[in-house]
Formats: structure tokens, sequence, C-alpha cells
């Protein structure tokens, strides 16, 4: 049986909300968690999606299905996709009249330190001068 390839969908979301919603900000965080998910159902990630806002018919997140490299997506919790998309109930209901499944990993968001926001914003703010969170 062929594995089933799985999009992850990550919501981006500023900085300045780090305080207030930071697993919302920390997208490397959302990312492993729906690689987690994938990795416990036997699944494997074929796309990783950081998007706010779009719309439930954009191209961008269709066209991993258009290319036949994705069977589902996945995000962390409902919380994400609602940030991630315009709407989730209409990328739900594309989801089901182009026959891929959409699902949530459910996992538990992690307690957030001030050390692991420090990490967080450091990651955010520096990637452009190179830093790579490692």
């Amino acid at each position: 049986m062929e594995e089933l390839r799985v999009a992850a969908i990550a919501s981006l979301t500023p900085l300045e909300d780090l305080d207030a919603d930071p697993f919302a900000v920390d997208t490397r965080s959302q990312q492993a968690m729906c690689a987690r998910w994938a990795a416990d159902h036997g699944y494997v990630v074929t796309r990783q999606l950081l998007v706010y806002g779009m719309r439930p018919d954009h191209c961008g997140l269709w066209s991993g299905v258009d290319a036949g490299e994705v069977d589902l997506f996945v995000a962390a919790n409902r919380r994400v996709l609602a940030r991630a998309l315009r709407s989730v109930e209409e990328f739900a209901a594309e989801c089901g009249r182009r026959g891929v499944r959409l699902e949530t990993a459910g996992y538990e968001e992690p307690a957030y330190t001030s050390g692991m926001k420090a990490e967080v914003h450091r990651r955010m703010s520096m990637p452009t001068a190179g830093y790579d969170g490692t």
C-alpha cells in the first residue's frame, strides 16, 4: 500500500502576537506537530504551506493536489486553520468536492516559557540575516 502524502498547513501570524499566542506565531512547532501526526499515521509530509487568510480556492493550496503530490491536508488544530484560511468551512467543502481529506493533528500545544518565546522571536525576527534557528 502506498503512503498517503500530506500537505501540512501552518498559519503565518505577526511576531507582535508572540506574547498573546506563541503557538500561532511558531510555525516551526505547527509544522512539527503536523509531521508527528503524519508519521503516527504512516503518512509522509510532501508539502509545507505557510499561509494567512488564504482563499479556499487559491491555486497555492491546490497545486500539490493537482500535481498528484498531496492526498490530504493537515493542520495542527482548528485555530491554526482559522488563521490560515479565509473560511475553514469553504475549504472543507472544496476538499470534499475534490476528494481530499482534511485533518487536524489535535495534539496539545506546548506551554511556552519565556525562553521558548525568546527562541521563537529570534528565529522569526532574523531570517534575512541567515539565522535558521539552530
